[in-house]
């Protein structure tokens, strides 16, 4: 095969064979093949689409492009998360105790945050100690041994994918739909799930800012998972507005304990309430929690009763955190300045902007731009109101925690921005928009 001549085929529209595709990954992950022609095809792609068959192809392509994690030996069925990134998205934290307090085994890999969305490991970089990076045999130990386990992705798992990304970064073919679902599958494909629950976000704070956007992206990851034999369910969630109230490493960490302690904020609790029932249903394989609302109730004692909290504890101690910051929270990472930001008037939220109020905590130094870049892991903000909420003048909108005075400006006119006031009653924004199925 000659890589100009499926460059070519792709320009023209047409479809491209399943040899065709993994013969083109495969030589540009040995490099064999230029970043030149790569960012042809990449283009090509970007703009005649794929086929259904094809994004199924081109994912497979790529999770096999390295190790395949096989965790047949610690679980006779693996299930797994994603989020596609979103502000204030502490989920996982949450999600995966409670659902391994469920007897139902949890090793998860996860990433890190890149321009204003947040990625897991940064917030468990704030618990002192903690580490994410475990070679394969410990990861496999703490899987077998306690039930849970949240890592780092090892170069090892879809390396196609990490020379596509870093590509289609610097060729403007980021947002391609096939492109994202594909590069999102192969990961959790080669991550060894059987079944995997899709977190969808949709709105200002999301990659996919329209709904028709989003349900597509997720119908196509559905679909990639079904066709290699895996079971699926993606729910399309909002991001109009942060999650919970905490953007920020260390102060959206302390939001989780709150939450695994039954006293976070009500939307992230029921958020984390679906998608942990979801999970459920999918280890349950038809024999067991088949009723999503029977799931939750059962899902709540786990989150009252400390269950899930015991699960995060062992996690910590096992991956070498400091777990005295399960009890005493004040013991991650702090800011230097506190400063609460009040309303004027009183009137009804209309607009928490998701986008803005991630952008301002960017500028205090919550995220980074490039992966090489540090973050602050003390600072952030936390909103205090929701879409739909009434408000009172001098009541609390929005605290920042910062640690450089000369970063407040920028992040007070961001918060400005992305709060807007009515003087009539509005409704509150939806938790999810949809559920899709792969059954």
């Amino acid at each position: 095969m000659r890589a100009v001549d499926i460059i070519s085929k792709k320009r023209d529209g047409q479809s491209l064979s399943d040899e065709e595709i993994a013969w083109f990954i495969d030589a540009y992950t040995h490099d064999t093949l230029p970043d030149y022609q790569a960012a042809a095809f990449l283009m090509a792609v970007y703009l005649r689409g794929m086929e259904p068959a094809e994004i199924a192809a081109l994912t497979l392509a790529m999770a096999h492009s390295g190790e395949i994690l096989d965790l047949s030996d610690i679980v006779d069925y693996a299930v797994d998360k994603h989020s596609s990134g979103g502000v204030g998205d502490k989920t996982s934290l949450v999600v995966l105790p409670l659902v391994a307090s469920c007897g139902v085994p949890v090793a998860k890999m996860s990433g890190r945050g890149l321009g204003f969305s947040g990625g897991t490991l940064d917030k468990l970089d704030a618990i002192p100690g903690f580490t994410s990076d475990l070679p394969e045999a410990r990861f496999r130990a703490l899987a077998k041994e306690s039930g849970l386990v949240l890592a780092g992705q090892t170069k090892a798992l879809a390396p196609a994918d990490g020379k596509l990304y870093a590509l289609r970064d610097v060729t403007a073919t980021v947002a391609s739909l096939p492109l994202i679902a594909s590069s999102i599958m192969s990961k959790k494909l080669a991550a060894g799930a059987n079944g995997i629950v899709l977190d969808v976000k949709v709105g200002s704070g999301a990659f996919m800012t329209q709904l028709e956007e989003a349900t597509t992206l997720a119908h196509m990851m559905v679909d990639i998972g079904v066709r290699a034999g895996r079971d699926m369910v993606a729910l399309i969630s909002d991001m109009n507005q942060p999650l919970g109230h905490a953007v920020g490493n260390a102060l959206e960490v302390k939001e989780a304990l709150e939450t695994l302690n039954s006293s976070g904020p009500e939307d992230l609790r029921l958020h984390c309430l679906e998608i942990s029932a979801h999970m459920l249903r999918l280890a349950g394989r038809g024999e067991r929690w088949t009723n999503l609302t029977e799931t939750k109730a059962y899902l709540e004692q786990q989150l009252d009763s400390g269950a899930a909290l015991q699960k995060f504890r062992q996690m910590i101690i096992g991956q070498g955190g400091d777990v005295r910051v399960v009890d005493d929270p004040s013991l991650l990472p702090n800011a230097a300045i506190v400063e609460v930001i009040k309303a004027e008037q009183m009137g009804y939220v209309t607009q928490v902007d998701a986008y803005k109020i991630a952008m301002a905590a960017f500028e205090l130094g919550a995220g980074r731009e490039k992966k090489t870049d540090s973050i602050d892991l003390a600072v952030g903000v936390v909103t205090h109101v929701k879409v739909g909420d009434r408000v009172e003048a001098g009541a609390p909108l929005v605290t920042i925690h910062a640690n450089d005075a000369a970063k407040m400006p920028a992040c007070r006119i961001l918060i400005e921005q992305a709060l807007v006031y009515s003087d009539t009653p509005v409704d509150a924004l939806p938790l999810f928009y949809d559920t899709i199925y792969g059954d």
